[in-house]
């Protein structure tokens, strides 16, 4: 892979695994400099140790667990970017959490309160406070990683389909306030992957017929290159 993203620094959400981790591989290996956060420590390192053994600018890792974390963590995070880096040219919002296919009526109150943190609360309050950042470089880039599930209300996607239709309203809003500036606002649905949220939500599925996410990463990896 030619060097598309050379110099960039880019924090990615939900690292450790899926689309995530094969983002920030193909990150790294494009010449970005990744900032790594997750709440797995251990996938953090192994993915850590991944991009430092192909000899990607060396990358940063930052655990973090969004279900708990306030909004003086999110300053704290952005604080300690500025300092370390001066700037975020990508800021992709990944990370989710998915409960299962439960009927509205049935579904645990404590599991609705943690999507809707996690899926919706959590990005905005992680893009609030990283605005300057990304306000630093000529251009920028703000992603939201969204879902078919969030395009029109169906039956028991719960928490996590209204997540993600709020996450499409938070992202559509970001990009009307920001279109002005230099900070590109893109939603994007990578469609299905062979993931474990997906493994959880259609456990029927025969294995090989649903792409790997280095597909879906490759692709937002030519949108990054793209972006002036």
């Amino acid at each position: 892979m030619d060097l598309k993203l050379k110099d960039r620094v880019a924090l990615i959400t939900g690292a450790a695994d899926g689309l995530g981790k094969a983002l920030s591989l193909q990150c790294a290996a494009a010449g970005a400099t990744v900032i790594l956060l997750d709440k797995t420590v251990p996938g953090l390192e192994k993915v850590y140790d991944q991009i430092v053994a192909t000899g990607s600018p060396e990358p940063a890792a930052y655990p973090m667990n969004l279900e708990g974390a306030e909004w003086k963590d999110y300053e704290q995070l952005a604080a300690t970017l500025m300092q370390e880096f001066g700037r975020l040219d990508v800021l992709t919002h990944n990370a989710a959490h998915f409960h299962g296919l439960t009927p509205l009526a049935n579904f645990d109150l404590r599991e609705w309160a943690r999507t809707l943190h996690v899926n919706l609360t959590a990005p905005y309050l992680l893009t609030r406070c990283c605005l300057e950042l990304l306000g630093q470089p000529a251009q920028s880039n703000l992603i939201f990683v969204s879902d078919e599930a969030g395009e029109k209300a169906k039956a028991y996607w719960g928490a996590y389909g209204v997540s993600k239709h709020g996450l499409d309203g938070l992202a559509g809003t970001f990009a009307e306030e920001l279109e002005s500036s230099t900070i590109n606002v893109h939603r994007i649905d990578p469609g299905p992957m062979s993931t474990a949220m997906r493994i959880k939500a259609f456990p029927s599925d025969e294995p090989g017929t649903i792409d790997a996410p280095d597909m879906a990463a490759a692709k937002i990896i030519d949108l990054l290159a793209r972006a002036e």
